[in-house]
């Protein structure tokens, strides 16, 4: 049976994608698994993996040609299916999913602006749900606006400009010089607010004894094969704490928690054209070892050397790090990856006076922040977390064993 191969979301805010090169030819035969095209979104290259097995029948959308998501760019089947005929292109099938139809307000009553500023033109735009929210609420008609998120989006700061409830943009009487933005900033930008905006963030630090830990790493290392980094510590007691503390490998969907079966660890990686959080799958049965390996090989292809990142691994983090120490930053607190429900923010280690009993003597501090959505935790669970990641690493046995 023929089936449509679409342009597929390779994150909560791609709107559309690139085909930078197919890897299959057409009437090549295809396993459920193989890479079939390389997809550029705003922020990286991603392998297109096949969700089925059959041939490769027909190419529709050629290299280096961007279409929104859900577009069909190539068909699948047996080599005796005929390939259809493909619809109108201006039909809803390949229309990107975030699209709506605009419809007048329905306010009445105690509606917060039954009389809207903005008229109701009619026609499909595409607005984030905070915005089709908000617009709903203000009764103003999404049709009429001209959305400044990626591919056109509205968002909730075009509703609010276009009710005239949000505070607004002051202009500055400073001449300057307008740079637009990039994808990949835009994309970043969106995702950012959409954090902010819809998980409500807390935070909790705590100082961590890194001395036996950094001891131990040096004698490690010099008898090992495999170059044990501070950053694969963090991560390897980050996915001991969250075995026993489940839920912060989840993330808040529909007034329930999705507690996740992998661990899958997004590592911040900061690129020349911004930044990604791409993730170690399946993390939950790595050594230390296995980890360490993992993550230089995921930094060295998000970097692009030797291959590119795959869209599980560009799409299905469960928990998140940022580490700035290399940075020369000592503490700072990171904005949650979307829908995941909490990410660890870490800084450098700096020899610091501590107090041990009655005596004054110098150890290797790391300040370690965690922030955390509060619809899926709070502040005494976050705590009890936190101290399990400090434990884990100023226990150094137990990383080592």
């Amino acid at each position: 049976m023929i089936t449509e191969v679409t342009m597929p979301s390779m994150g909560a805010d791609m709107t559309e994608g690139t085909i930078v090169k197919w890897l299959k030819k057409e009437d090549e035969k295809i396993e459920k698994g193989d890479k079939i095209a390389e997809i550029e979104t705003d922020k990286t290259v991603v392998e297109m993996e096949a969700y089925g097995a059959g041939f490769l029948r027909k190419i529709i959308i050629p290299e280096g040609e961007k279409v929104p998501v859900g577009t069909v760019i190539a068909f699948m089947g047996e080599m005796d299916d005929e390939i259809p005929e493909l619809k109108d292109e201006s039909s809803s099938k390949n229309e990107p999913v975030s699209e709506i139809t605009s419809k007048p307000s329905s306010l009445q009553g105690n509606s917060i602006n039954s009389n809207p500023k903005i008229s109701n033109s009619g026609g499909r735009v595409k607005a984030s749900p905070i915005a089709k929210k908000l617009a709903e609420e203000l009764g103003v008609d999404l049709s009429s606006i001209s959305g400044t998120g990626p591919g056109g989006r509205i968002t909730k700061e075009d509703v609010e400009g276009a009710s005239g409830s949000g505070s607004g943009e002051i202009e500055s009487t400073v001449q300057g010089t307008l740079t637009p933005l990039s994808s990949m900033r835009k994309t970043i930008a969106s995702v950012t607010v959409r954090s902010k905006t819809e998980a409500p963030h807390f935070y909790i630090t705590s100082s961590i004894n890194m001395t036996n830990t950094l001891e131990k790493r040096k004698e490690f290392n010099d008898q090992s094969d495999v170059h044990v980094s501070v950053n694969d510590l963090i991560i390897f007691s980050s996915i001991n704490a969250l075995k026993k503390f489940p839920k912060f490998n989840s993330s808040f969907q529909n007034d329930s928690l999705n507690i996740y079966s992998q661990i899958n660890i997004g590592i911040a990686m900061a690129l020349e054209a911004g930044l990604i959080v791409p993730a170690l799958i399946d993390c939950q049965d790595k050594s230390l070892s296995e980890i360490s390996s993992s993550a230089k090989d995921l930094v060295n292809r998000a970097k692009g050397n030797g291959g590119s990142l795959s869209q599980e691994e560009n799409t299905a983090g469960t928990f998140s790090i940022s580490n700035l120490g290399m940075f020369d930053v000592e503490n700072f607190t990171a904005i949650i990856v979307p829908p995941q429900a909490a990410i660890l923010a870490t800084g450098k280690v700096v020899p610091t006076p501590v107090v041990n009993e009655s005596d004054i003597v110098v150890s290797q501090q790391m300040k370690a922040t965690l922030s955390v959505d509060h619809r899926v935790a709070d502040g005494a669970e976050a705590a009890l977390f936190l101290g399990e990641i400090k434990s884990c690493l100023e226990n150094p046995d137990n990383l080592f064993s």
